[in-house]
C-alpha cells in the first residue's frame, strides 16, 4: 500500500540542527525515545532533514537503559560543536551515573556555550555540575525531595519542562515530547509542531506552565475542595508539621469535622495521613541522598532520631539505617 501524506512547508536550514543524546547508565528509554521520535517525525512531516542526532556515552561502547535493553552509542564523551544541543538522558540511580568524568565533560562543554538539557532525572547531573545555579529547573517528582535538599541554589518547579536560557530540564516520561515540540515550534512554527503532535497521537500539548503530577483530587480519587486544600497544606509543610486543629481552622471547619472527612474519604485520620507523607519523603531522602539519618529526621519534621526510627519501622517494617544499608547493597550488585 502506497503512503500518502501532506508535508508542512518550512524553510530548511543550511544544515540540520544536531542533538547529541548522552545516555547515562540506567537511563529512561521512554524519555529518550520520545525525544528522538519527535525529531524524526518533524523531519518526515517537513519532507527535509531539519534535525539530526548522535548518541554518546561514557566509554563509547554500550549503555543499558533501566529496562535492561542495551544501546550501542556512536562515540565516547568528546568535544561537541557549539551549535549542538546536548541532551543528558537520566533514569534510575542518576547519582551513581553522574561520574566525575561526566561532570568534568559537562562543565567543559558548558564553558564553550553549548546548550544543555536534562531529561527525566538528568537535571540532577546538570545541577551537580553547577549549571543550574540561580536558574529554574524541574525533575521527576519522585526525585524532587532529594533534589531540593541538595541544590538549594536551584529554583525547583513542578513544571512538565523548564527552559531557562540555554538550560532545559524535563520531568521525565512523555515530558520529552513537550520540550521537543516547543523547540520545533521555536525553530519552524506551530503548523509543523501540530503536525508532529498529530502523528504521535498527542492530543494535548503541554507548556512549561503545566505541572507534572496529577491534581490532588485526581490523585486521591476524591473531589472535595476542603480535603484537597488540607492535603496541599500538609504537602507544603513537611519539615514543620501543622497540627490538625490549625489545619481545620484554616479551611473553616472543626477538628472533629476534619477527622470525619479523612475517615470517610481516605480511611485514616489526618494525623496518620500526614505521618505517611512525612515518612514517604524520609524514604526518598534515605534512598536518594547521603544525608545523615538525623538530618533526614529533621527535614521531615521529627524532633528526635529515636521517634523517627520508631515511626519508620512501624510503617516500613525496617529501620532507617537498615533501609539505607539494603539500598547500598542493591546498588553494589
Amino acid at each position: 500500500m502506497s503512503e500518502t501524506r501532506t508535508t508542512v512547508p518550512v524553510t530548511a536550514p543550511n544544515k540540520p540542527k544536531r542533538f547529541v543524546f548522552v545516555l547515562l547508565d540506567n537511563f529512561s528509554m521512554l524519555s529518550f525515545s520520545a525525544a528522538v521520535e519527535a525529531l524524526r517525525i518533524a523531519n518526515r512531516m517537513a519532507g527535509s532533514v531539519l534535525y539530526s542526532w548522535h548518541l554518546v556515552g561514557e566509554g563509547g561502547d554500550i549503555v543499558k537503559c533501566s529496562a535492561g535493553i542495551s544501546y550501542v552509542v556512536d562515540a565516547d564523551l568528546e568535544e561537541q560543536l557549539r551549535d549542538d544541543v546536548v541532551v543528558l538522558c537520566g533514569g534510575i540511580d542518576v547519582q551513581a551515573a553522574t561520574t566525575k568524568r561526566l561532570l568534568n565533560w559537562i562543565r567543559r562543554e558548558a564553558r564553550r556555550g553549548v546548550t544543555m538539557a536534562g531529561l527525566c532525572t538528568a537535571g540532577y547531573s546538570l545541577a551537580k555540575a553547577g549549571l543550574l545555579d540561580g536558574k529554574k529547573a524541574t525533575i521527576h517528582w519522585e526525585n524532587s525531595d532529594s533534589f531540593a535538599e541538595e541544590f538549594e541554589e536551584v529554583e525547583l518547579t513542578k513544571s512538565v519542562f523548564v527552559m531557562d536560557g540555554n538550560r532545559y530540564t524535563t520531568a521525565g516520561g512523555t515530558a520529552s515530547i513537550d520540550l521537543m515540540l516547543k523547540l520545533i515550534a521555536n525553530d519552524h512554527g506551530e503548523e509543523l509542531t501540530n503536525a508532529v503532535a498529530d502523528q504521535l497521537i498527542y492530543s494535548s500539548i503541554r507548556t512549561d506552565q503545566d505541572t507534572q503530577r496529577l491534581s490532588i483530587p485526581t490523585r486521591i480519587g476524591v473531589r472535595h475542595p476542603k480535603l484537597s486544600q488540607v492535603i496541599q497544606m500538609m504537602e507544603a509543610n513537611i519539615e514543620e508539621p501543622i497540627s490538625p486543629s490549625i489545619l481545620a481552622k484554616e479551611v473553616g471547619m472543626s477538628t472533629r469535622q476534619l477527622e470525619r472527612l479523612f475517615r470517610r474519604y481516605l480511611n485514616r485520620s489526618p494525623k496518620r495521613y500526614y505521618m505517611e507523607l512525612r515518612l514517604q519523603k524520609a524514604r526518598n531522602l534515605l534512598m536518594q541522598t547521603d544525608m545523615s539519618v538525623i538530618n533526614v529526621a529533621l527535614a521531615c519534621g521529627f524532633a528526635s532520631p529515636s521517634h523517627f526510627s520508631k515511626c519508620y519501622r512501624s510503617h516500613y517494617q525496617t529501620t532507617p539505617y537498615r533501609e539505607r544499608g539494603a539500598q547500598a547493597a542493591r546498588l553494589s550488585i
